[in-house]
């Protein structure tokens, strides 16, 4: 009588080489792959963190020396946090700051990619149809805020004037604080996912609600 493990083994061996055996990576649906990027694991985030996690790690920092140039009572105090925020947002603008090195703007743009890519995927459901519209609107309208406030800083940098240097350094402490919570542009008393309004905290809620729906934990 031949040995079962011997059996077992010779049929895997052979499923193997006919290309039967599934892994994990292909097994995965395109669009649960696509928000495990937004939402789980990217290459080249820091820690390899979804880009999500990393647009809101970017965000903290900017918002955080957005705040402390707003309230600087000189120049050089306004510009030195402002260059901070910049390499939060794009850390190519200077070679050493408390950015987390991968940058807000380019991981928001990863997330609107990433998440419309989930939602136009083949296999896509109608809750990840629906809720990457709102995630992505979501993130598009944080990487859009982030090149705005990447001009803005841009001026205060060089700015020779206190007082327009602190309108300035005012305005883009409002915006990191829309990019993080988002901002209710209509003045409904409510802040949506949509255009105009929507930040990360609302993509992150979006995800949320896309994954539940799909069982992804």
């Amino acid at each position: 009588m031949a040995n079962p493990r011997l059996l077992i083994a010779a049929a895997l061996a052979t499923a193997v080489l006919a290309g039967t055996v599934p892994d994990t990576a292909s097994a995965q649906s395109a669009a649960h792959r696509h928000i495990g990027h937004v939402g789980d694991m990217f290459n080249g985030t820091p820690d390899n963190m979804g880009l999500l996690a990393a647009a809101q790690a970017e965000a903290e920092v900017a918002a955080q020396h957005a705040g402390l140039a707003a309230g600087s009572e000189d120049l050089a105090g306004i510009q030195r946090h402002i260059t901070h925020v910049l390499h939060a947002i794009d850390p190519s603008t200077s070679e050493r700051g408390p950015g987390k090195g991968y940058g807000l703007a380019r991981a928001a743009g990863g997330c609107a990619q990433h998440i419309g890519m989930a939602g136009g995927s083949d296999d896509a459901s109608d809750a990840v149809k629906a809720h990457s519209n709102h995630v992505g609107t979501a993130c598009q309208n944080v990487a859009t805020w982030a090149e705005s406030v990447a001009e803005k800083a841009a001026a205060v940098a060089s700015a020779t004037d206190m007082a327009a240097a602190k309108a300035l350094a005012e305005e883009i402490a409002a915006m990191t604080q829309a990019i993080l919570s988002g901002t209710d542009a209509d003045g409904n008393g409510r802040v949506s996912w949509g255009e105009g309004e929507g930040g990360l905290e609302q993509a992150a809620t979006h995800l949320r609600l896309m994954k539940e729906a799909e069982g992804l934990g």
